[in-house]
């Protein structure tokens, strides 16, 4: 590899590191509004008994968006999170009743 190689390399690692440093404060802000969401929603639904669809939403694509932090932070990805990329679509609510889980088949004892 050559030097220009290298010192390409290393200049671009530098930059990563100086944009996983700005995204490490974005997160933990990121952090502070998924905090008040969920709370409010857990207001929101003992005081109207259904959750808010608009923060149901901003949950979800917050959510996404911390995750693509965190997989551009450990380098699973170097796309960059927004605003370098488009903001998170939120997916529909997954809120229905999760499928039975069935029990581990028991071991017969052995008949006499």
């Amino acid at each position: 590899m050559s030097t220009s190689q290298r010192s390409a390399e290393r200049e671009s690692l530098i930059l990563r590191a100086l944009w996983m440093l700005i995204f490490f404060f974005v997160w933990q802000l990121a952090e502070v509004v998924l905090l008040v969401v969920v709370v409010a929603q857990l207001v929101l639904q003992a005081v109207n008994g259904k959750a808010n669809t608009s923060l149901l939403e901003l949950g979800d694509s917050l959510s996404q968006y911390v995750a693509q932090i965190g997989r551009f932070g450990t380098f699973n990805t170097d796309r960059k999170p927004w605003p370098m990329s488009d903001w998170p679509r939120p997916r529909p609510a997954d809120r229905g009743e999760a499928p039975p889980v069935q029990p581990a088949p028991s071991e017969q004892e052995p008949q006499p």
